[in-house]
């Protein structure tokens, strides 16, 4: 199993299986799940994260009981395209990953802002239950991005 490009993961996924939206925290995991038609994402789960052999014990019991068959995984990229901390703390954590599961990245940009904004005017959450749901918001939009890439690109 490896890193692959979206288009590949998707090859790869059997019929029926679903892909996992993984936005990677310090101090959290957001995950968000797709249909298994590919076409929606939904926020699923705040995972805290505890330490790597715990982080991924859960994460793949959650994969085994949703039929997920590949991850996409938010790199946040600096806005100049270049790896920063936090980019080259996730593809650490990918790779202790990609032995046991598919993997796509997904240019996540931007894609933070977009989620604090969306849940301050439109969902009018308060401070305390932003933070509550930002993460797996953040994981959905983030794979909701990858799924209108593959749909675009089909």
């Amino acid at each position: 199993m490896t890193i692959h490009n979206l288009s590949q993961l998707n090859v790869l996924l059997k019929p029926g299986q679903r892909l996992l939206g993984l936005d990677l925290g310090g101090k959290s995991l957001g995950l968000a799940l797709s249909d298994v038609s590919l076409t929606v994402a939904t926020p699923f789960v705040v995972i805290k994260r505890r330490n790597l052999v715990k982080d991924k014990k859960i994460l793949f019991q959650i994969m085994h009981r949703q039929n997920v068959g590949g991850l996409v995984v938010g790199l946040p990229l600096q806005m100049n395209g270049m790896e920063g901390s936090q980019a080259v703390a996730t593809l650490a954590f990918v790779r202790n990953l990609s032995q046991q599961v598919e993997i796509a990245l997904f240019d996540e940009r931007l894609s933070s802002a977009a989620v604090e904004r969306m849940l301050i005017t439109e969902a009018d959450l308060s401070r305390q239950r932003r933070r509550q749901v930002t993460d797996k918001v953040a994981a959905a939009y983030i794979l909701q991005g990858a799924l209108d890439f593959l749909k675009n690109t089909a």
